[in-house]
This record gives C-alpha cells, sequence and structure tokens, in this order.
C-alpha cells in the first residue's frame, strides 16, 4: 500500500466516526448562518492577481515529518493576507498533515482572503463539512476519485456555492476534468511516494491547456507542491499557470508571513 492509499483508508475510516457523531442534519442545522453566507471566489482573486500565490497553513508532511508543530492559524494567516497571497489553503487532516476542521474554522473567523480546504475528500458529506467550516474552495484529487466521484461531488460543491480545484499529477487522471471545475491543478508530487518534482507541471502544461480547451469556461491552471524559486514562478507563469500552491517553502521558516511576503516581492522585481 503506498502513502496515498494508506491515507486515503484512514479518511474513510475517520469520516464514518465524524458521519456518527455529527450527523448530516445537525451539522446543516448548526451551520445555517455559515450556508446563507456569501462565499468568496478563488479564481478571481488568482486571476487579479500580480502573484497568484495560494500560502499554505502546514504543521507537518507524511514525507517531512513536523515543519512548525506548535504553529497556530493566527500566527500565520494574517500575515500571509498583509503579504499579499491571493488565497490560503487550510489543510484539515489531522493524522498526516496535523490540521483540523478548527483550523479552518478558525481561518475564516480573522482572515478575508478566499479558503481552499485541502484535504482528501472521499464523501459528498466532507463537502458539507467545507462549506459549513467556512471554506470557499474545496480540492478534489483525481487519484483518489472515479471519474463519476469526481463530477458528483463537483456537481455538489457548486451547489453549496464552493469553487472546485482538481488535482491531477498524471496525463490519464485528466479524465477527470468536467465542466464543474473552476481550477485545473498539477501537484508536482507523486502522492504515491511524496517525490517531488517541479518540471511535472512543464510537462503537463500542454496537455492540460489541450483538454480543457480555450473558451471562456475552461478552468484557471494551478501549479502545486515543490516550489521555492520566484523565477521558476514566472517560467510557470509565461507557461501558462496562473496560480501557485505554495506550503513548505514558507511553514518550515519561523516567520511564515514574511518568507512568503519576501518571496513576492522577489517575484515582483523579477517582472519589472
Amino acid at each position: 500500500m503506498d502513502i496515498l492509499e494508506t491515507i486515503v483508508a484512514n479518511k474513510r475510516r475517520e469520516v464514518a466516526q465524524q458521519k456518527k457523531a455529527v450527523t448530516l442534519d445537525f451539522l446543516l442545522a448548526s451551520g445555517t448562518q455559515r450556508l446563507e453566507s456569501r462565499t468568496c471566489s478563488m479564481r478571481r482573486s488568482l486571476e487579479a492577481s500580480p502573484s497568484g500565490i495560494i500560502a499554505e497553513f502546514k504543521r507537518r508532511s507524511p514525507s517531512k515529518g513536523w515543519l512548525y508543530p506548535a504553529v497556530r492559524v493566527e500566527d500565520v494567516l494574517p500575515a500571509y493576507g498583509q503579504g499579499g497571497a491571493a488565497a490560503c489553503s487550510v489543510l484539515t487532516d489531522s493524522e498526516f498533515f496535523g490540521g483540523s476542521l478548527e483550523d479552518l474554522q478558525h481561518a475564516r473567523s480573522i482572515v478575508a482572503l478566499p479558503l481552499l480546504r485541502k484535504d482528501f475528500i472521499i464523501d459528498e458529506y466532507q463537502l458539507y463539512q467545507t462549506r459549513v467550516m467556512g471554506a470557499d474552495a474545496v480540492l478534489l484529487i483525481a487519484a483518489s476519485l472515479t471519474e463519476r466521484e469526481c463530477r458528483d461531488f463537483a456537481v455538489i460543491a457548486h451547489r453549496l456555492d464552493l469553487e472546485v480545484l482538481l488535482e491531477v499529477h498524471r496525463e490519464e487522471e485528466l479524465r477527470h476534468l468536467n465542466e464543474h471545475v473552476d481550477m485545473l491543478g498539477v501537484n508536482n508530487r507523486n502522492l504515491g511516494t511524496f517525490d517531488t518534482d517541479i518540471n511535472n507541471s512543464f510537462r503537463m502544461i500542454e496537455r492540460m491547456k489541450a483538454e480543457a480547451g480555450t473558451d471562456g469556461g475552461a478552468p484557471l491552471f494551478v501549479s502545486e507542491s515543490g516550489i521555492s524559486d520566484a523565477d521558476v514562478v514566472r517560467k510557470l507563469r509565461d507557461a501558462g499557470f496562473r496560480g501557485f500552491l505554495m506550503g513548505e517553502t514558507f511553514m518550515k521558516t519561523e516567520n511564515p508571513g514574511e518568507t512568503m511576503s519576501s518571496f513576492i516581492r522577489r517575484i515582483e522585481r523579477d517582472e519589472k
């Protein structure tokens, strides 16, 4: 069993327990105010942003271990917002990434930026959780879903006013793309082995363009993981990407917000 299979197996057990502890009816009843509130478009924020940085709040990684174990949401996310991030990604998996739904809920209470819930979505119940806890967008990972599940979950997400970021790693996974996907991300990290290769984005981009089309309904392209060089962001942007999801580069430092701000300043200098 590879790392992704291990994570997904654990996630199925975890979600089953959550559904027993908090029924969907109770979840929806307790989240009425949030469900009636408007969400903020992550896609539009990325389109308008000069940097396109999706700054991630991430305490640990299955491959790297703990990055910043004691860090709190309030220590990082406001600084991400002030430093120029276009959006924030919040890890909510506890077992492998040290996150929680409470992190997402707290993030919503202290920042106005679009929030992406990053987790391993394998049950529609999690989509309702995502909306109630305050996210604006949800990650769907092609490698852990069937094409039918991906479409069904994307439809439900839109019904809940959530945008969808579909993540692929290999060309074959582009079959999961459907008209309900707002953003198409390529993960430079193999979720089976957790090996990272930034060149995966460059290898995938032309096939992504061919599959997505070029009309107004085409998804916005996002490069995820392994990005640590401002010059690489410039090259990815030239290739067609408009979003850049970065976590470890910032979270392994003592001051993630300042590290991100400095990174964005380097991008701006390169573009002048």
